[in-house]
């Protein structure tokens, strides 16, 4: 067994694929309107579909799970985020850990988390 995608909700489906595009390069695979799976197994999903599905609300921003990415100039990338998605909600901007790793976390346009790195 080998796990194949990592699923996300989202409420505007066309906004999150451009998110997911200028700062991390993904591109579309499957696209069905309601859900779209990305490079590297990234689901996108609709919010009312999940919903409808688990007849339940969507809680955004529940800390229970991360993205996460490793880039090597991270520098750049927090420009590029900055510059095209200024409004982005920071859990922490740009720091160093105890270990020497750069590190930047942040929430997609839905709450969804996601932390940058520098490889270890």
């Amino acid at each position: 067994m080998r796990l194949k995608n990592v699923l996300i909700i989202v409420t505007d489906i066309d906004k999150s694929k451009r998110f997911y595009h200028d700062l991390f390069g993904l591109e579309v695979v499957l696209d069905n309107n309601e859900t779209v799976i990305l490079t590297e197994g990234l689901v996108l999903q609709q919010k009312k579909i999940w919903q409808d599905f688990l007849k339940k609300e969507v809680k955004q921003k529940n800390h229970a799970s991360e993205l996460y990415f490793e880039e090597r100039d991270i520098e750049k990338f927090v420009e590029k985020l900055e510059q095209l998605y200024p409004e982005v909600e920071y859990v922490n901007k740009l720091m160093e850990n105890d270990f020497g790793k750069k590190v930047v976390r942040f929430y997609d346009l839905d709450g969804n988390l996601i932390e940058v790195g520098t490889p270890m």
